[in-house]
């Protein structure tokens, strides 16, 4: 017959060896953890300048692929007619166009309007736009106006351009100089391709102009 006490010496003993087996257990995952974990971080660092490393490369071929879509033309030049038949000219030293929207970015443009009639408009700029598609061409800034026919030169900061009709407008001021005097306005609009020039003014800022008498007698 079993005493008492020795079945509490074997309980004592079985609780030992559980305990003891859970501790070597315990010191087996941490011995692999400090192994597992040195070996981890240095992947996950590895992965993250990895992926740095990939997305400056995907950007730089991006921008390229961008680039390279643009179409540029040097020396570019474009003709078309307005809806009564006149001609115009639209000249630039280079244009590229985008490739996502269609129009062409001008680098010192020089459009010429009413080509062949008795007086031809030119218009320089320092830049400009030209959309084919809505055939507006907007150009600017330190935007030159000549005519041709009178001598008269007109200075402004952004002139717009409607292909379809010849009318130029522009509303961030003007300066107009030639044989017959001076003027100021806030506002211009050119009609048949040079033909008429109305000046407008607005609030403070109305028409003003100078005439020069012996310009006024020739």
């Amino acid at each position: 017959m079993t005493e008492p006490a020795d079945i509490r010496d074997q309980a004592d003993e079985a609780r030992v060896a559980v305990t003891a087996e859970a501790f070597r257990a315990r010191s087996r995952r941490v011995k692999l953890l400090r192994r597992v974990l040195p070996v981890a971080i240095i992947i996950l660092a590895g992965g993250t300048l990895s992926w740095i490393v990939l997305r400056s490369v995907m950007s730089d071929v991006e921008r390229k692929a961008g680039t390279s879509r643009e179409v540029r033309l040097d020396s570019a030049m474009f003709h078309g007619q307005d809806a009564e038949g006149r001609s115009f000219m639209i000249g630039a030293k280079s244009a590229v166009r985008d490739a996502q929207t269609g129009q062409f970015r001008l680098i010192g443009p020089a459009m010429k309007l009413n080509l062949g009639g008795r007086k031809v408009t030119t218009l320089t700029a320092d830049g400009g736009t030209y959309n084919e598609a809505d055939k507006t061409v907007t150009i600017g800034p330190n935007v030159r106006i000549s005519d041709g026919g009178s001598g008269f030169t007109l200075v402004t900061p952004e002139a717009v351009v409607d292909t379809s009709t010849g009318i130029v407008t522009g509303s961030k001021g003007v300066q107009g100089s030639g044989p017959l005097g001076t003027i100021t306005a806030s506002s211009y609009v050119i009609y048949e391709q040079g033909e008429r020039v109305v000046f407008r003014g607005a609030g403070d800022n109305k028409v003003r102009g100078t005439i020069n008498p012996a310009g006024s007698d020739r």
